[in-house]
């Protein structure tokens, strides 16, 4: 019964948070993406990583969510858009997926090969933002952040395994 509940929560995500997530400011979006890039890619920021996107926007899409930003890199800080620029890479995928990329359940290189993840435009761009986030160590993170990622990544992970891929791997290990 909880399996079937997880599997129905992570199958209908995108839908369920879809209205909150446009009744929410863009200024309220904005600062909650700001401070959680920030948090997560302090080191990278403090070591300078980011240089590679200065002048150049990536546009990170949640294809289901209907949402998408636009981040850059300017005076040594992280900036989102204010208004609409043309991106120069496009990495775009489902809520779900993105999740399991960032809990690192998911290699984005596999999920891009089975066309789960798009990569468009500067693909040099692209594979650096890519090599970026491999880069991220997620035990530098905040412990409260790091055990919310796993937990999310993990619920996620579960509930998109079907119920009979589920049963037989129960199957296979009481035999």
């Amino acid at each position: 019964m909880i399996n079937k509940i997880r599997t129905q929560l992570v199958q209908n995500a995108a839908s369920i948070l879809r209205s909150p997530v446009h009744f929410l400011p863009q200024v309220v979006q904005k600062k909650a993406l700001l401070e959680g890039l920030k948090t997560v890619f302090k080191e990278a920021l403090e070591d300078g990583d980011f240089e590679f996107l200065e002048g150049k926007w990536l546009k990170v899409e949640v294809k289901d969510l209907q949402v998408s930003w636009l981040i850059s890199y300017d005076n040594e800080q992280i900036v989102i858009a204010d208004k609409a620029v043309k991106e120069d890479v496009l990495f775009s995928s489902n809520l779900n997926d993105l999740v399991l990329i960032a809990g690192r359940k998911e290699d984005p290189d596999t999920l891009f090969f089975q066309r789960r993840l798009s990569i468009e435009g500067d693909t040099e761009l692209g594979l650096e933002v890519k090599n970026l986030m491999d880069s991220v160590d997620l035990d530098s993170l905040p412990k409260p952040m790091q055990t919310l990622l796993n937990q999310l990544a993990e619920f996620v992970q579960k509930g998109l395994q079907s119920p009979t891929t589920h049963n037989e791997v129960i199957n296979a290990y009481s035999n």
